[in-house]
């Protein structure tokens, strides 16, 4: 398999069946086939963040899935954000989320910035 950089859907379908076959035979990466087997993995991930991108998830279902997941309701917030009413009418997009709350939100759910602030 000569690697290059993948230009089309045929080239990156090829790719993934010699990385299987690779995987297959159980290649060490220490080998040549294994380095190779390397640089092919970094080709096939460039190609798919350029053609499959990853949306980033919407902020205030992030929210109230993390909440869910941690058994809290909007009156868990209230004191540190406002009243239920009020975290209501933010978690359901009706009010702003402001860089104050959305930084509660991070320390509270452990939830990464770069999601709440998209």
């Amino acid at each position: 398999m000569e690697l290059a950089v993948i230009k089309s859907e045929q080239e990156y379908d090829a790719l993934l069946d010699w990385v299987d076959v690779m995987f297959d035979q159980k290649v060490s990466p220490s080998s040549p086939e294994g380095k190779k087997l390397e640089i092919a993995l970094v080709l096939i991930k460039a190609y798919e963040d350029q053609n499959y991108p990853i949306p980033s998830p919407d902020p205030l279902e992030t929210i109230k899935l993390k909440m869910k997941d941690m058994g809290l309701k909007n009156q868990d917030f209230v004191g540190k954000i406002g009243s239920k009413g009020y975290i209501s009418a933010i978690l359901n997009g009706k009010k702003p989320m402001t860089l104050e709350i959305a930084k509660i939100f991070h320390k509270e759910l452990k939830i990464p910035a770069e999601i709440l602030l998209s």
